[in-house]
This record gives structure tokens, sequence and C-alpha cells, in this order.
């Protein structure tokens, strides 16, 4: 009971439900199944969007060109629908994946041969990225009627009650599950960000493995262009414009520490639920978006100082462990 109590997911798990309680109290139909449902399908993009993010902040990185890697891929699959109508849908969003993959790939070849840190490479590439949306698109929007029935339609559809963007989201979230409980690559990300020095000792290639973290959040974020183009049906060089804050705050309110090596899939997807419910709820009831900026502000507050007493906490743990063990 204790150990549950302590756990992250469950006192996020509780933190939602005391505020959709709230705000039910208020508006009743905001708690109704059909509505949580929208809810869950309007977070659905920033839901994959942190599980990509996720992956990169366990081995002590960070992803900043995420959003404009987004706004890159959803311009070059609206370009190529809108000059091919007739191009497969699936085949278009495996070039989206394969474009978001190269773009990430850009990152993690920075970072792991050059040397370059994290932060400074992907805050260049987020102004390339951006930039060279305008460029390939010559400062053009490309619209509704530009676009082919089915390049929009797809995600609208239902399938056993949901919409394809939901399933889109739960298929990422299963997808991300057994790659970080299931195999050798999900061990080595957490092992790199607990301790990249012991990582290699135990024949772990910190620099590789940081690749593949970039080359996931690129392949993501390519993934997470085709749907918020389709679903938004507006590609432009604004699309998702500072849109990584939102990923990166879902990432801390869900646990995912900043100093690598803690978090879960679970947690990521609480906390852009989190993030979703606030987004939601807000203007509902009548409180300004500034209102709904400060607050999500706020709970990212929180959410470091909580992360931080918590490994301070597990690092006297350990300390005292060793003492016990040497005496």
């Amino acid at each position: 009971m204790n150990a549950l109590l302590k756990n992250r997911e469950i006192w996020l798990v509780g933190a939602i439900a005391v505020l959709i309680a709230v705000i039910a109290t208020r508006f009743p139909g905001f708690a109704a199944p059909r509505n949580l449902s929208t809810v869950f399908n309007d977070t659905s993009i920033l839901m994959i969007l942190a599980l990509g993010q996720m992956v990169v902040i366990l081995t002590r990185s960070i992803d900043l060109s995420m959003a404009s890697n987004l706004a890159f891929t959803g311009m070059v699959v609206a370009m190529i629908n809108a000059a091919y109508p007739g191009f497969p849908i699936p085949l278009l969003i495996l070039v989206a994946i394969g474009v978001g993959l190269i773009l990430g790939a850009i990152n993690g070849f920075l970072v792991w041969r050059i040397g370059i840190p994290p932060i400074v490479v992907t805050l260049g590439t987020l102004t390339i990225y951006r930039g060279a949306t305008f460029v390939i698109s010559g400062g053009a929007w490309v619209n509704a009627d530009k676009m082919s029935p089915d390049f929009i339609g797809l995600q609208r559809m239902q399938l056993l009650g949901l919409p394809v963007l939901s399933w889109f989201a739960i298929a990422t979230i299963v997808l991300f599950f057994v790659m970080m409980t299931r195999t050798a690559l999900g061990r080595s990300l957490y092992a790199i960000g607990v301790n990249p020095t012991a990582s290699v000792y135990a024949g772990i290639d910190v620099g590789r493995t940081k690749f593949f973290a970039f080359c996931i959040s690129g392949a993501i974020a390519g993934l997470a262009g085709y749907l918020w183009i389709s679903r938004y049906v507006i590609a432009s060089v604004e699309v998702a414009n500072g849109y990584e804050l939102n990923i990166i705050a879902a990432c801390v309110i869900g646990g995912i520490s900043i100093a690598g090596g803690i978090g879960s899939v679970g947690g990521a997807v609480l906390g852009a639920l989190f993030l979703g419910i606030i987004s939601s709820a807000l203007p509902v009831v009548n409180i300004s978006p500034f209102w709904q900026m400060a607050i999500s502000g706020t709970a990212i507050l929180l959410a470091v100082v909580l992360n931080a007493r918590g490994e301070r906490k597990q690092g006297r743990i350990i300390l005292k462990k060793a003492e016990a063990a040497a005496a």
C-alpha cells in the first residue's frame, strides 16, 4: 500500500479525477463518457509527441525541434497530397515517418558524432527546420481545398466507437510500453540516464543509443506531422509554433526527470492528458487562455519540485544502503 502511494502515476490519476470532478460540479456533461472520449482524442497528438520526447529525456538529452519537425513533415506530406491526390494514404504516412526520422537522425548524428550538446543542436535545428518549411512552401499555405478527401478523412473515421486518431495514440502507447519494458533498447535508455559511465562498462554504446533516441523522437514527430495537418486541414510555417513547450511540459508533469533515467510511458500519457483536460475545461468555465498558461506553468513548477525531492530522497536511500553495507 505504501509503495502504491509513492507511485507518481497513482497521484496523477487522482489529480485528473479530482480535476474532472471539480469541473463536473459546474458542468455535469464534462464527465460524460462521450465528452471524455473527445478530450482523449483531442489530446492524442500531444500524447504521441510526449512519448517521443520521453525517450530522449531519459538519456539526459532534450529535443526542442519536435514541433518544427512536425511542421516541416506536415508541409511535405500536404504538398505531396496536393500535387498527387491519388497517392495512397498509408504510403504517405510512411513518407511522413521517414522524413521525420531523417530530421531526427540529423539531430542524433550531431549529438553522437560531433559531440554538440543536445539543447544546442535542437535549438539550432528548431530554427533550421522551421525555415526549411518556409523555403519548400514559398511561404504559402496548403488549405483544405487542396487536400484530398482521403487525406482529411482517415482519422475522422470511427473504429469500435473511437476515432482513428485515438487508435493511433493507443497503438503508439502500446508500442512504446513494449519497447521500454521488453527490449534491450528500452533498458539501455534507462541505464544511460541513471549512470552513463556505468552503462559503458555494461557494454552499452551511449552515443549510438542517444542517436536511436533522437531517431525515434524524429519519427514520432513525422507521424504527428501527418496527423496534425489532416486534423486541422491547414499546413503553414506557423503550424505547432511553440508546441515544443507543451510536449516537454507533458513529460515533466508526468514524472519524466530532466536529469534522465526516471519516467514511464504511463506518466508521459497521464501528463499529456492532464494538460489536455485543462485545455478543454478552462474555455468551458470561461477562463482566459492566459490563465490556462499560468495554470500549466504552475503545474510544471510543482512537478519539477516533486521530481527533484524524489531524486534527492532516492539518493539518500542509496547512500544509507552503501553505508550499511560498508559497516
